[in-house]
């Protein structure tokens, strides 16, 4: 079984090659592809990221900034594994925890999303923490789910659930998009624990409380329409 490993990466040459060695290093009982979308970046993350050559790993250039969710879908486009998982470029999640998340996969479940609130979690921006949980219960409200992380950057599913699923995120809502449309799909979301370690505004955070508003219409849209 093939995994594609999908990085989107804006602004990211701190992060950029220390989370590609994690990812690297990460030992599965999958063939690994690794396709890192580079979304306009302005400082040094094109220049590094054109330096690599390693045939396991794929990297696409935007020529201007797109948002996350394009990255994504031009990742997605790209991949060609059984099994797609996304991987954030900021270095907030650990590729140690692959074989967790990647189990329930290999037993039969078509989606997996590793939730960061099943364990001892500690909010750096109590405010976010919120929303989050906020954008969840709307979620499990709409959609008759019992999820407990809907904006997680770890999502994990076979190719195959996304078979007729068109995706048109932009930005930041890639998350609730995906997840109604698996979800009105009848896929059945396994999560497991994962850990989590959020980074400062100061060191390159970016998401805002803007696309948490953004979030909770597109929850709704994609309830209702395609």
């Amino acid at each position: 079984m093939k995994l594609s490993i999908i990085m989107p990466a804006y602004n990211e040459e701190k992060n950029i090659l220390g989370i590609l060695k994690k990812v690297e290093r990460v030992k599965l009982h999958f063939t690994k592809e690794i396709i890192i979308v580079d979304d306009g970046s302005k400082d040094r993350t094109r220049e590094i990221l054109k330096k690599i050559r390693k045939k396991q790993i794929k990297i696409f250039f935007h020529e201007k900034n797109r948002g996350k969710g394009a990255a994504i879908r031009t990742g997605i486009s790209k991949a060609s594994g059984d099994v797609i998982l996304i991987q954030d470029a900021d270095d907030e999640y650990d590729p140690n925890e692959y074989p967790k998340l990647l189990a329930p996969i290999l037993k039969g479940a078509t989606v997996v999303y590793g939730s960061r609130f099943t364990g001892r979690h500690h909010p750096r921006y109590r405010f976010y923490y919120l929303g989050n949980k906020i954008l969840t219960l709307l979620t499990n409200f709409l959609y008759a789910s019992r999820i407990t992380d809907m904006e997680t950057c770890y999502k994990v599913f076979r190719r195959d659930a996304l078979n007729g699923v068109v995706l048109r995120a932009k930005r930041f809502d890639f998350e609730p998009e995906i997840t109604a449309k698996l979800l009105k799909n009848s896929h059945n979301i396994v999560e497991v624990p994962i850990s989590y370690r959020s980074r400062s505004f100061k060191e390159g955070k970016k998401i805002t409380w803007k696309d948490g508003i953004k979030a909770m219409f597109y929850l709704v849209k994609y309830r209702f329409t395609d």
